[in-house]
């Protein structure tokens, strides 16, 4: 076993601008920032003392509900240097779902921008915290949010009851190095320091508990599968509430003395312009982005022979694009991933110098120093290459659990340590793994991980709804689309559209169903199970979506 990274997250960005104090850390082309190691380290060393000076202390959740603005990138080291943990909410969320996000993580404090694409956030925000806008800054009061302090707005014009983000590092300016330097040096790198949501085949979103040791030897052994080191530059599309922006982006590139080149908001067009301006070696993405970048009218005229690397992850990578990623776009050592947020979050992943082959057809084998196997989904008995069933996973990478959830954690993870992902897979005899299906019912949009049961818990709270069942069908564009078979209650009538209305605004847009039916009933089993798979099978063939292609 090779030794692991004992360094909490503030620490190895302390190392990282005492050994790379000049190189560039943090490059935002749009908004001509630039900031070296040695500069983004004492920025979020003044922003952490303003935490303090806000009363954010060690153990304290603070949630985060930002589309990648570079204070982001700030706070997720700064929170960091004093304990405090990151709760990342997803850009996409509506008024419930932040409502349980912020209630159920005990949040004292919500750093946020003030929209993204069609959501107010402000507007949303007071739904929820209707004495908001009447509210003194950092003393907020909601009977339904106890734990709730502080807002910090992160943006011009600060919006009634907030305080602004640019105001945190004047508010630390009394707290010296000293102060801070004892706080950073009595953290642990088993500590808890990152909490991100993940929705559960039990309805309700887990919390799931991420250490400094897990997310910081995540991201290096990431980094070492592209071979990262301080003359990289990482274009980064992806979104940081997702480990695939926060651990395989700023993690991998932070452990390596790698530049992070972020893109604000995805757009095909920005990110071709980032890697061509920046000379960006390396760019992330899930397929769907890659294949908007590659059509872009446009993507011809643009440069990227600076090119090498990256990651495509998020859902299946048909063999077209790989090739065309490898050769129109110059990232001849691209590579795959996969893992789950419970496993901070990437299991294994292709190497640079694997064949184009096993970058199509698997996920790659373990990360250095990760155990993986397949179990019989019946006996839990470890089974032999070419076999199917459950991928299990054991080692650094593992959560410390579900924030207040011993049970589901206790479900999750087996007494010997082992994690089961619920993904059905196969492991050939040299330990690549080849994703076949899953166990539970989730559906993957775009890379954006749906579990039914959400939906259902949230549907089943419309009046006319007697049963609603939520399963995915296949699409060409995000690879899997969700469908809603509903069954009314008696004497009543509803269209497509008022489910879908019902949803709007308060859940994400790509949780609403695109596809409603009317049934009486369900396709079940002998013993009474609902079989989604049948129902599947049947929209498939209702709605014509044969040559749609199935995701794993």
């Amino acid at each position: 076993m090779s030794q692991q990274l004992t360094f909490t997250v503030g620490s190895l960005l302390d190392e990282m601008a005492l050994r790379f104090p000049d190189n560039e850390a943090l490059v935002y082309h749009e908004r001509g920032l630039r900031l070296t190691y040695s500069q983004f380290n004492e920025t979020c060393r003044q922003v952490a003392k303003g935490l303090l000076r806000l009363g954010i202390k060690k153990g304290d959740n603070i949630a985060i509900w930002a589309y990648n603005v570079p204070e982001w990138v700030l706070l997720q080291f700064a929170s960091a240097k004093i304990g405090a943990i990151l709760v990342t909410v997803n850009t996409s969320y509506k008024s419930a779902e932040l409502e349980y996000i912020l209630n159920q993580s005990d949040s004292t404090s919500l750093f946020m921008v003030g929209s993204f694409k069609d959501t107010d956030y402000i507007e949303t925000l007071t739904t929820v915290v209707p004495s908001l806008p009447t509210s003194e800054p950092c003393k907020v009061s909601a009977t339904n949010l106890p734990y709730l302090k502080n807002v910090i707005f992160i943006g011009a014009d600060t919006p009634a009851g907030t305080i602004n983000f640019d105001s945190i590092i004047e508010l630390g300016k009394d707290v010296s190095d000293a102060e801070l330097n004892a706080i950073e040096a009595g953290l642990n790198c088993h500590e808890t320091i990152n909490m991100q949501y993940t929705s559960g085949t039990t309805g309700f979103p887990k919390g799931v508990m991420l250490t400094h040791y897990n997310i910081v030897n995540n991201g290096f052994n990431i980094g070492e599968c592209m071979k990262f080191s301080e003359k990289d530059r990482l274009c980064i599309p992806v979104p940081f509430f997702h480990c695939f922006g926060c651990v395989l982006g700023v993690m991998a590139c932070v452990t390596h003395g790698t530049t992070m080149v972020p893109v604000e908001i995805f757009d095909p067009l920005k990110v071709l312009q980032t890697i061509e301006k920046e000379k960006c070696t390396a760019v992330h993405g899930v397929p769907t982005m890659f294949i908007a970048e590659l059509e872009h009218p446009d993507f011809k005229n643009f440069d990227l022979n600076t090119l090498r690397t990256g990651i495509m992850a998020g859902s299946n990578c048909p063999i077209e694009v790989m090739k065309k990623v490898n050769s129109e776009m110059h990232a001849g050592e691209i590579t795959i991933a996969y893992g789950q947020t419970e496993s901070s979050p990437v299991i294994t992943q292709t190497r640079t110098n694997d064949a184009l082959e096993l970058r199509v057809s698997t996920v790659g084998r373990s990360l250095p120093d990760v155990e993986t196997k397949i179990v019989d989904i019946e006996t839990n008995e470890t089974l032999p290459p070419g076999k199917q069933g459950e991928l299990c996973t054991r080692g650094y990478h593992v959560m410390k659990g579900y924030y207040k959830m011993p049970e589901e954690t206790a479900k999750a993870i087996d007494p010997d340590g082992w994690l089961h992902t619920g993904d059905l897979a196969i492991m050939d005899e040299n330990g690549y793994c080849k994703i076949t299906g899953r166990i539970k019912n989730m559906i993957i949009r775009g890379g954006e991980n749906i579990y039914p049961r959400e939906i259902e818990e949230f549907l089943y709270t419309h009046p006319k709804i007697s049963d609603i069942q939520i399963y995915g069908v296949p699409d060409k564009k995000y690879g899997e689309q969700v469908m809603a078979a509903v069954i009314l209650k008696k004497g009543q009538s509803m269209t497509e559209d008022e489910v879908r209305d019902f949803c709007k605004d308060r859940i994400a847009n790509y949780k609403i169903p695109k596809y409603v039916k009317f049934v009486d009933s369900y396709p079940m089993t002998a013993s009474g199970k609902i079989q989604k798979f049948k129902m599947r099978e049947m929209a498939i063939k209702e709605f014509q979506l044969e040559d749609m292609g199935e995701t794993a």
